[in-house]
């Protein structure tokens, strides 16, 4: 393996020799790959890497920053199944307790809410949820269903979510 200098620092580098006319550079998960033509020589690949070694730098590191937000993102399917269990349950409990039940329940990914609840009484829990605390989910689940009789954040809404769970100030912290 190659290696690139910027500002001190040493880049690693994969050079890959094709049937090709033009010197190309890939960064891919983390990894810089250079593509040369056969007959080009290592000192004029060099030169070009040494050239462009401040734009390889920069690529590397939002590829870098990108493979790790992705795999903080990762979510296990353990977690995935108890958030499954954790929602079950309290929309059995608050079904019975507030006398209103969902049509449809799904966990999926939603990008601008924990949960949500249609006009046509369907809930959808953020599947981002299956790494958060359980009491943080059951507060979800709770103002979801208690959307089911109050389609708005009005006073009467807020009353009902903190009659069936007087600490929801506390929970609803827990997402931040």
């Amino acid at each position: 393996m190659i290696k690139i200098q910027y500002e001190g620092k040493e880049i690693p580098y994969t050079l890959q020799r094709s049937k090709i006319k033009n010197l190309y550079i890939y960064i891919k998960n983390g990894e810089v790959i250079i593509k040369a033509p056969l007959k080009l020589s290592n000192e004029k690949i060099q030169e070009f890497v040494n050239k462009k070694s401040k734009w390889i730098y920069n690529g590397l590191s939002k590829s870098c920053e990108r493979v790790k937000k992705e795999k903080e993102e990762k979510i296990e399917k353990a977690d995935v199944d108890r958030l499954a269990k954790i929602v079950k349950e309290n929309i059995d409990k608050y079904s019975k307790i507030l006398n209103v039940s969902p049509k449809k329940v799904r966990i999926k990914e939603l990008k601008y809410a924990w949960g949500s609840c249609s006009s046509n009484k369907n809930i959808s829990i953020n599947l981002k949820l299956a790494t958060k605390d359980e009491n943080a989910i059951k507060y979800v689940v709770l103002h979801e269903m208690c959307h089911l009789i109050h389609m708005n954040h009005s006073k009467s809404f807020w009353n009902l979510v903190e009659k069936n769970m007087p600490k929801y100030k506390e929970y609803k912290k827990l997402l931040a």
